[in-house]
């Protein structure tokens, strides 16, 4: 309970005070040495630890670009119908902070939508995560060249090669199914996944992304946040902190883990590294209880509440006479609040009775093999028509696709989990018109070698692999770029991670060199410090 002193009328009324005096005066600052273009104009405000943030002027003013974004629904604006729903709580806690928001004129930085740097192509995103690193060589990057030098060694023309379990010199492996082309462009997929060919001409794969790190914790977390390092914040953080949300009732951005669990580089992967503690992502599954510990304790009765609570209100005055401004306290309170409005806007998102038989069945829930994985899928959707701006879904538990004994037998396995559910929701979105302003994203943290491991498996390869993505005006029904003829390097148009996640923001209406974070002195961003340029090819 000393923690929770911190949550209080006193200190939420003193930082929105601060704020709406800020923004009263106009207190803005021009950038002198940021990567902000010349005479943008900013706001710097503390963030963690005592740092301070600089974002432009434009993500806190309300322009013409709100109009065209979803706002909250009414029932947003009755916060006292909430307490009367919940029964006390947490959300009488979360309710108090709420009011103190009302009587300051203020209301949750996360609850705010804030306009992008330029008209987007997609005004959502839903990034589906193949856990444990699928073999392009197999899925959507077809080498005839390796099916013709099959059995042989790796030729020294293609010189030395890292790789972490000592395979460079086995044998090169086949594809171990056949690929073909597909729909009315010819786009080439494997026999592995039939229901996601027919939406061939809606994919652009792009065979030729590469990291720097053989290793799944270090290619997670890079795949995730632009660095090799743990700490950084992930591209949905980013997202949460450069556009805000669209719904007062649901987090900016949430994760959808495999249910077996077992994330290489565990929950750091969606973290907010060192930006505030309200951008990282909301972990849920489908299911009654959606979110853990959200629902009120038993056997508190709101007069114990409300006393408790008074009680924390003087503890924290005396605290705040002592402490200077902490913005982690904002984000505390702002996780209660929202905690607060998910116990009645959350419950209603995972409830598939609303759906029809007919998109059950599209999304494989009937059926035990795909059942888990439609499932999140199916929540994806759900949770984007309401506002939810980043969604990413994982497939694969600890070991997952990675396939270092036997490609055929691990790759059947998760693309039978997973095929029709994709498809499913391409469908979906495709019919419903969603998909022409949703990004989805298709990857995992790299992809396999052409060499053989223990005769049928194949090592980890950073070095050249695929994903794909879809929707929100890209082109379908091609590939970009190439790996070398036996799949394994990136050779033409290459795609390093950072251009990557440059050109998804650049999708999202985001400039990646003016979404900026100052954290120990540096201007901070997902794409790091080297200048990278946004992939033209791929708009």
């Amino acid at each position: 309970m000393l923690e929770v002193s911190e949550f209080c009328r006193g200190r939420f009324l003193q930082e929105w005070g601060r704020r709406r005096i800020q923004r009263d005066r106009g207190t803005e600052q021009c950038k002198g040495a940021g990567r902000s273009p010349k005479g943008s104009k900013t706001l710097r405000r503390r963030g963690r630890s005592g740092v301070q943030s600089t974002i432009p002027i434009d993500h806190l003013d309300r322009g013409p670009a709100m109009s065209s974004l979803p706002q909250p629904s009414p029932r947003n604006k009755s916060r006292r119908h909430f307490l009367q729903s919940t029964g006390g709580g947490i959300g009488l806690m979360a309710l108090q902070s709420l009011m103190m928001g009302e009587a300051a004129g203020g209301e949750s930085p996360g609850s705010t939508v804030r306009p992008p740097h330029f008209a987007p192509r997609a005004k959502r995103m839903i990034w589906l995560f193949m856990h444990g690193g699928p073999s392009h060589v197999d899925l959507f990057d077809p080498k005839p060249e390796l099916l013709r030098y099959s059995g042989k060694p790796l030729p020294d023309s293609f010189g030395e090669v890292m790789t972490r379990r000592k395979v460079a010199n086995n044998p090169l492996l086949a594809p171990v199914r056949p690929f073909r082309p597909r729909g009315e462009s010819g786009l080439e997929i494997s026999d592995f996944l039939p229901r996601l060919s027919e939406h061939a001409d809606d994919l652009c794969v792009i065979r030729s992304l590469h990291g720097d790190s053989v290793n799944h914790p270090q290619s997670v977390y890079q795949m995730n946040t632009g660095s090799i390092l743990m700490g950084h914040p992930s591209f949905g953080s980013w997202l949460a902190y450069g556009l805000g949300s669209e719904n007062a009732d649901m987090p900016a951005f949430v994760v959808l883990p495999d249910p077996g669990g077992g994330l290489k580089g565990g929950p750091a992967a969606w973290g907010s590294g060192f930006l505030p503690a309200t951008y990282q992502g909301t972990a849920m599954r489908p299911g009654k209880t959606p979110v853990l510990n959200l629902k009120p304790r038993p056997g508190i009765s709101e007069s114990r509440q409300r006393a408790t609570l008074d009680l924390i209100s003087r503890m924290n005055d005396r605290h705040l006479g002592k402490r200077d401004h902490d913005d982690e306290l904002s984000a505390r309170i702002e996780a209660y609040e929202l905690a607060f409005r998910m116990q009645m806007a959350a419950p209603e998102v995972v409830d598939f009775s609303q759906e029809t038989n007919e998109t059950l069945e599209l999304y494989g829930i009937h059926q035990d093999d795909t059942r888990d994985f439609g499932e999140r899928c199916l929540l994806a959707r759900r949770m984007i028509e309401r506002g939810v701006r980043f969604v990413q879904v994982y497939s694969g538990d600890t070991e997952g696709w990675d396939a270092h004994k036997d490609v055929d037998r691990n790759h059947s396995a998760y693309c039978q989990k997973t095929d029709k559910p994709i498809a499913g929701l391409l469908t979906d979105l495709k019919r419903s018109g969603l998909l022409d302003d949703t990004l989805v994203v298709w990857c995992g943290e790299f992809g396999r070698m052409p060499m053989s491991e223990q005769g049928k498996g194949r090592d980890h390869n950073p070095w050249g692999y695929c994903g794909w993505i879809a929707g929100a005006g890209t082109r379908g029904g091609r590939a970009y770029g190439e790996t070398d003829p036996i799949g394994l390097r990136a050779a033409k148009d290459r795609v390093h991670i950072n251009q990557f996640h440059a050109t998804l923001l650049h999708l999202m209406g985001l400039n990646h060199r003016r979404l900026t974070y100052e954290h120990h002195g540096l201007e901070e961003r997902l794409t790091g410090p080297t200048e990278v340029d946004i992939v033209e090819g791929l708009l």
